[in-house]
């Protein structure tokens, strides 16, 4: 037995041993005790002691209960923290491993996990040759056995393999083969992105006369003198800020392809293409602008700060414009803006000739856009629902899951009017949703009278109150939607490109991939397949003429060229 174990194990032994021996000298087994006063015979005291005597008792009593309550009102005070640090915990977590929705995606990921794995046992069975007798099944069993297989897309190139028959005669009879028929399979293959040199050779031609010489003139170039074709800055561009690879790893996929590109080469051309994009952006902007109602948000970009070899946190701006919802044919888009920080003026810059509805969250740096009255305030449902779904979350609260079901109930009127005209909606809305949104903001009301002033879901209450007639705006117009997941949606990108690599490595950067975020995002928007939409314009934008740079923008564009630009 070591050392430590034989100390604790005589520590208490010595305790044992005094305490049951009544010792009171051994310091080693003193206890603090509570000191018991005994009371003095009442019967024979005077009654200006038995007074004092009362009096005393209840001085201590109220001291106790004075110090009770400073005890209770610390207690509560963690119960408090610990609640809001609980809160905290489950937002982070969200934040990290899960978008920011209501929707129970880890219950999701499971069940799409578990079918991923039944699918691939069933494979494994089938693939197994079978040891016992087979059994025939029935056609209905069979029909639910294995989903029905599509056809592989026609667009895609075929190459045709013919396998001939070994024999050239019948090798029964040996007569003459005839051409009977011919059964034909299909199998999907991929082959992998290659890279080609494409040489451009002009002829000279000279006058056997005067000596004069003719040559075609060398075609543009997206990069003048520079070596890169539109099709490979388009799969660099897309691939960094589409499929989030950065200009490094995308440097070691090539070399294993025999290519060798620099990171600082791709750099160049990254810079190089924004810069000839620009342009095309700026009436991307316009358009953007130009509508009667925008969907905003911002999110957080780390960049690196100039000299100090640390990150600052730089903002990237969307403003989204999608009406379809309310039926409207105009095509969407969406346009992203750089800003070194988050002050108030960015927005005001960006939305200075901007009139109309403006659906985004309860930042304050938007507050000064209200102000004159040009645009109008409408605020997202889905930032409420948030706030409670967090702390259903991490309390089981029933008043938070309530207020989900509630505010679940005015999302299911919006369904079936999804793509109507803005009067259906309006009246819709106005028969349905009114009585749920008046019903809502008194059971609001009254739950505040039964919360504590401090705890969360009285923070959550009062944030929805306080917002009250921008989040019920949507009811009377029907060109608002209920929420700013339009905008959300816009900014999916950008997070998971924040996961995989340093955003930017300066403020210039920034802006190099709002350009590129915006065509990326409005190509998305209108169904178009990136790369093959910046490969389109690439190839053209050099030689366009700059007053009719519209005509490059996505929905232009696939109404035009090929129909290899749909995604």
């Amino acid at each position: 037995m070591g050392t430590s174990a034989l100390g604790v194990t005589g520590e208490i032994l010595c305790t044992t041993f005094f305490a049951d021996a009544g010792c009171e000298g051994a310091s080693s087994c003193d206890t603090p005790r509570m000191a018991v006063i005994a009371l003095p015979d009442l019967n024979v005291l005077p009654p200006e002691e038995l007074r004092a005597l009362i009096l005393a008792q209840h001085q201590q009593l109220l001291s106790t209960e004075d110090k009770l309550t400073a005890t209770q009102e610390q207690l509560l005070s963690r119960e408090r923290e610990i609640e809001h640090l609980k809160l905290l915990l489950v937002k982070l977590h969200r934040m990290q491993f899960g978008r920011k929705s209501e929707k129970l995606q880890r219950q999701i990921e499971q069940l799409e996990l578990r079918l991923e794995e039944l699918e691939s046992n069933r494979s494994e069975k089938e693939s197994t040759p079978a040891k016992s007798v087979p059994v025939i099944a029935s056609p209905a069993a069979a029909a639910i056995a294995k989903p029905v297989r599509r056809a592989l897309p026609d667009h895609l190139p075929r190459q045709t393999h013919t396998h001939e028959p070994k024999e050239t005669v019948c090798p029964q009879c040996q007569g003459e083969l005839r051409k009977l028929g011919e059964d034909v399979a299909e199998v999907l293959e991929y082959v992998p992105a290659s890279f080609r040199v494409i040489r451009h050779v002009r002829t000279k031609l000279s006058c056997r006369k005067c000596d004069c010489i003719v040559q075609a003139e060398a075609p543009s170039r997206p990069i003048e003198r520079g070596m890169a074709g539109p099709g490979l800055l388009a799969h660099v561009l897309v691939s960094k800020y589409c499929d989030h690879q950065p200009l490094y790893r995308q440097s070691e996929i090539y070399a294993r392809q025999g290519v060798e590109l620099e990171r600082s080469t791709m750099a160049d051309w990254v810079g190089a293409s924004s810069w000839l994009l620009e342009p095309l952006v700026e009436a991307l902007r316009r358009y953007v602008t130009g509508a009667g109602k925008l969907h905003a948000d911002d999110t957080p970009v780390p960049v690196l700060a100039p000299g100090q070899g640390k990150t600052k946190t730089g903002r990237l701006w969307t403003y989204v414009r999608d009406d379809r919802p309310a039926g409207d044919t105009a095509a969407p888009a969406v346009w992203f803006a750089y800003s070194p920080d988050r002050k108030g003026e960015h927005p005001a810059q960006h939305l200075k000739m901007f009139r109309g509805t403006l659906q985004a969250d309860a930042y304050a740096g938007f507050n000064q856009l209200y102000e004159d009255g040009r645009i109008q305030q409408a605020c997202c449902w889905a930032h409420v629902r948030r706030h409670f779904y967090d702390l259903e979350q991490a309390h089981s609260s029933p008043v938070a899951r309530e207020a989900l079901q509630r505010i679940g109930a005015l999302y299911g009127i919006e369904e079936p009017i999804r793509g109507r005209p803005p009067d259906e909606r309006r009246a819709v809305r106005r028969e349905q949703a009114k009585p749920l949104v008046d019903s809502l903001r008194q059971w609001f009301e009254g739950a505040l009278s039964k919360l504590s002033r401090k705890s969360e879901t009285t923070v959550a209450i009062r944030y929805a109150l306080s917002r009250w007639d921008a989040l019920t705006s949507y009811i009377e117009d029907g060109h608002i939607e209920i929420d700013n997941n339009a905008a959300e949606r816009s900014l999916r990108g950008v997070a998971l490109g924040r996961k995989n690599y340093l955003f930017a490595g300066s403020d210039a950067g920034g802006e190099r991939a709002a350009v590129i975020y915006s065509l990326i995002g409005s190509a998305k928007l209108n169904g178009l397949d990136p790369e093959a939409y910046l490969r389109e314009v690439l190839t053209r934008i050099a030689d366009h003429p700059i007053n009719r740079i519209e005509e490059l923008l996505p929905w232009n564009l696939a109404a035009s060229v090929l129909p290899e630009l749909a995604a």
